[in-house]
């Protein structure tokens, strides 16, 4: 893919600080706090708050992430000339629609201003994500709306409504955390066929699913994608809120054909259920699932993960019963590093890999 890196026109003008290839942070839930939402933008890419247990609680997250960016204003460089009365708040906010709350989010939303809010998982499909989509742009209209889709059919009803996202972000079967649960495919394959379907929409689109360096992101781009959205990575991020136990195993495991797994086990274990039946998370199998598997009964298995929840980062591992939410990338992960770190190494790599490609057919 002979060429040279750029944004899009659309993206460098709705995201001035963003460098080429555009980089996200994926909100992931919890996991994806202000610290970390920042780090990745500050480093020109686009970092996102994930969802919270109950959608209040990102009022927090959206508080701690406005005084972060102001501090950086005023000590450094960073988002220079991004004034808070003409540019939003240079980070994104993630919401499960189907658990959290449309009145507090909306009205986080107006009072913070990010720039970017990502839907996903609504248990009434087009309807709700129309419904989110018109309530957001109402509050906050210089919000985008970037949208979670893992089929192509999905894709197109996006396209087909009447509020139209501003960026859809295809979700490749790899993903860790909660994807489709049967009808998944994995991006190479997913990715060309919605992007040849949406060609008349204009709309951006990012990949996800998978995508753990700088290989990856390239291979990304060679499909046609804008930009890339990264999660297992960031979870081996200094940044990321995450237990260190959970941390180390993402660094342990590899594999990820063999070692990771979708099943609804551990979501019934931690009592987070109710989520729509078309979403399974992927998660690093334990002795949980290996018992699951060979037919304890679930009340034994409830005890023991419930044990273990007690002993700390122990919890975590081949020999541990927590969940260990990650995508299928994890044999790429080897270190933890500052998320700035992660998103200049896989920018840098991106650009060295495409010199050399120019290089051999010059």
């Amino acid at each position: 893919m002979p060429g040279e890196l750029h944004l899009a026109k659309n993206l460098s003008r709705l995201y001035p600080w963003v460098k080429a290839p555009f980089i996200v942070g994926a909100p992931m839930r919890v996991m994806s706090g202000p610290e970390l939402a920042v780090a990745v933008s500050r480093t020109g890419g686009l970092g996102f708050l994930g969802p919270s247990v109950k959608t209040q609680d990102m009022l927090a997250d959206l508080e701690k992430a406005t005084a972060l960016v102001n501090k950086l204003r005023a000590s450094s460089s960073a988002f220079h000339g991004l004034s808070p009365t003409q540019y939003p708040l240079p980070i994104g906010v993630g919401f499960q629609l189907w658990s959290d709350d449309i009145e507090i989010a909306v009205a986080a939303i107006a009072k913070y201003n990010p720039c970017a809010a990502w839907l996903f998982a609504p248990r009434q499909g087009q309807k709700d994500l129309d419904a989110w989509s018109l309530r957001i742009r109402n509050a906050s209209p210089r919000t985008q709306i970037w949208i979670q889709i893992g089929t192509l059919a999905e894709a197109l009803a996006l396209v087909t409504s009447s509020e139209r996202p501003d960026v859809i972000v295809i979700q490749g079967a790899d993903a860790g955390g909660h994807g489709r649960a049967k009808d998944g495919l994995g991006l190479m394959s997913l990715f060309p066929e919605v992007a040849d379907a949406l060609t008349e929409s204009q709309i951006p689109l990012f990949a996800a699913g998978g995508i753990a360096d700088s290989r990856g992101v390239l291979a990304a781009i060679s499909l046609g994608a804008s930009g890339v959205a990264m999660g297992t990575r960031f979870l081996a991020s200094h940044e990321a809120r995450i237990s260190p136990g959970y941390q180390r195993e993402i660094l342990r495991a590899c594999d990820g054909a063999v070692t990771t797994t979708r099943t609804l086990l551990y979501n019934q274990l931690r009592g987070t259920i109710g989520w729509p039946e078309e979403y399974s998370p992927r998660t690093i199998i334990n002795k949980s699932f290996i018992e699951h598997q060979a037919g304890k009964s679930f009340e034994e298995l409830k005890k023991l993960h419930d044990e273990a929840l007690k002993t700390g980062d122990s919890g975590w591992g081949p020999e541990g019963r927590l969940a260990t939410y990650a995508g299928a990338s994890i044999g790429l992960i080897h270190d933890i590093k500052d998320a700035a770190a992660v998103v200049h190494d896989t920018r840098e790599g991106v650009v060295q890999r495409l010199s050399r490609m120019n290089e051999h057919d010059s």
